[in-house]
């Protein structure tokens, strides 16, 4: 009996941080919905002017804008890093078995998408920069659609997409840190260098104090910043550092006692609810104001809308049905082919790294409205779809046809 006690007890903690973490992205993604929705009235209302203009008011060396996108959305990839290392080391992407399935649905939901948005743009060699803007998927808004359906959704779904919108974040990263990085500033560039070098030097020294990671964390940004790579991948990279504590004699972790796991659980809420929905509103305001159908069926506009809504499930949907019938991996725990379906669909809402990477790929105002346009169309008719895949497999599931 004492054996097996700690074992239990460590299940019990996993399964509480991996609850806690799915209800805050779940309720984070309803907070979103609602300000992105406020965003675009206010851009369409007589309030417009006022918002357009302070987004625009310099504060320091950079407009309100830019600190939302460079500075706040540092802390926003800050924890999806703590996420992804987090989940290789202790949690549902610890083994390459747990892995497999994710790992392969999120490379072929980012393929198919971009391979879609190509095929709209081959006749617009400046269009083709946004070529990745269709293969995000936002982990907020897909597990906040999800949490409407309640228990009629197996748990074992919510991790598969939690997985993957994880392993998705981290090759969208990689994606900006390749394809979306400006002329650099090899001064700054080799300072970054240096900091990540005492970064893992402390890491490899076992040094726990959370806040030197923190300190040089800030003079990371900085560096990165004026490096000319986008400044958000230094909280990428300050999350890989910061060290994991393990329980003695056991590859576990050990959460009460790790900074990694601290600062995960001291970043949940305030990105959830208060650093995402900023940015969202930030970004997701985007005027109709003269508007007219061509815009809307423009092959950059389709070609965003398209690559999130069949790129996304034609990529995630055929890899999982692909590796299931190969004999490579099962289906999640208690999940029918039709949740699959359904959850494929809901990994085409795109909405917050789409809308960062199509800040990255554009300058022009009138190009990032319409791949605005593109986003919320693509995101909005996965959502709905997915809702709707959800609830009737649900219901045929639990009748036992499907």
């Amino acid at each position: 009996m004492a054996s097996t006690q700690p074992k239990s007890l460590h299940k019990g903690r996993i399964n509480s941080t991996l609850r806690q973490f799915l209800d805050n992205e779940a309720s984070g993604g309803l907070v979103l919905m609602a300000v992105a929705l406020f965003a675009i009235i206010t851009a369409n209302s007589p309030l417009a002017e006022g918002y357009f203009s302070a987004l625009r008011t310099y504060i320091g060396p950079l407009s309100l804008q830019h600190w939302i996108n460079d500075a706040l959305m540092a802390l926003f990839f800050l924890l999806v890093g703590l996420e992804i290392k987090r989940e290789m080391l202790d949690g549902q992407l610890s083994s390459w078995n747990r892995r497999l399935l994710p790992g392969v649905a999120a490379a072929g939901g980012m393929a198919v998408p971009a391979l879609i948005y190509v095929a709209f743009n081959l006749g617009n060699p400046a269009a083709l920069r946004g070529w990745a803007i269709p293969s995000a998927t936002d982990i907020a808004f897909a597990l906040g659609v999800l949490s409407l359906l309640g228990p009629r959704v197996p748990a074992s779904l919510k991790v598969f997409l939690a997985a993957l919108a994880i392993i998705d974040d981290l090759g969208a990263v990689i994606v900006i840190a390749l394809f979306y990085t400006a002329d650099l500033n090899f001064i700054a560039l080799g300072g970054s260098g240096l900091v990540i070098a005492v970064l893992v030097l402390l890491n490899r020294l076992g040094v726990m104090r959370l806040w030197i990671y923190l300190l040089l964390g800030a003079a990371l940004w900085v560096l990165v910043l004026r490096s000319g790579i986008h400044a958000t991948l230094a909280g990428v990279i300050l999350a890989l550092t910061v060290p994991i504590r393990l329980t003695p004699g056991t590859p576990e972790a050990s959460p009460s006692t790790s900074p990694l796991h601290q600062l995960e659980h001291t970043l949940q809420k305030p990105v959830a609810f208060l650093i995402v929905p900023i940015f969202g509103f930030a970004n997701a305001g985007v005027s109709f104001a003269g508007v007219t159908p061509a815009v809307l069926i423009e092959p950059l506009t389709l070609g965003v809308a398209a690559g999130l809504v069949a790129g996304k499930l034609v990529g995630v949907f055929g890899t999982v049905a692909l590796l299931v019938r190969a004999g490579l991996a099962d289906l999640p725990a208690a999940a029918s082919w039709g949740q699959v379906l359904g959850v494929a669909l809901l990994c085409g809402i795109g909405f917050t790294m789409s809308l960062f990477i199509g800040l990255l790929a554009f300058d022009d105002p009138a190009i990032q409205d319409r791949v605005k346009f593109g986003i919320l169309a693509g995101s909005v008719i996965a959502g709905l779809a997915g809702y709707i895949v959800l609830s009737f497999a649900a219901r045929r599931h639990a009748a036992g046809r499907l």
